[in-house]
């Protein structure tokens, strides 16, 4: 099986405490996902609840021609400030493993995230990420980033 790795970062004029408050609600989630993708969280979440290791997420999501997939996230690792990591459980991707990492910068914080993935049905897979997924995991954030910038501002240094 083939994996692929993908790295963005992102410059924010944010406290770490708001990024993290932000950034670890599932809630937000969808606030930052293309409209597209008829991204909805389908798990009972109260606002203010806080992700800890263990935590199920589920999902619908539409991330090809609006077809509705059933999608199960684990939050694997916490460390609080710091970073989290979600993986697949149930979904489109034969793995999904996305690690995001926060740290404090002067006038603000870095944003990191790393998403190793793999697609499944061999050589097919490949050719479906060559084709298509890889710019669609692009887009992805490339719209998220932003978004960001849009609820948090252009981080100046």
């Amino acid at each position: 099986m083939k994996t692929y790795q993908l790295k963005f970062e992102q410059k924010l004029p944010i406290s770490l405490a708001q990024a993290w408050d932000f950034f670890s609600s599932p809630l937000n989630l969808a606030k930052i996902t293309p409209d597209h993708m008829g991204f909805i969280i389908t798990s009972d979440f109260n606002e203010g609840q806080k992700m800890y290791p263990g935590m199920i997420i589920t999902y619908k999501v539409s991330p090809l021609m609006g077809i509705k997939l059933d999608w199960m996230t684990e939050i694997t690792h916490v460390q609080e400030g710091k970073y989290f990591v979600d993986e697949q459980r149930f979904g489109p991707y034969a793995l999904w493993h996305h690690q995001h990492h926060f740290e404090e910068i002067p006038g603000g914080i870095l944003m990191t995230d790393i998403v190793n993935y793999a697609i499944p049905f061999g050589p097919i897979g490949r050719l479906a990420n060559s084709i298509l997924v890889a710019k669609e995991v692009r887009g992805i954030f490339d719209y998220r980033e932003k978004k960001v910038e849009e609820l948090f501002g252009k981080y100046s240094g």
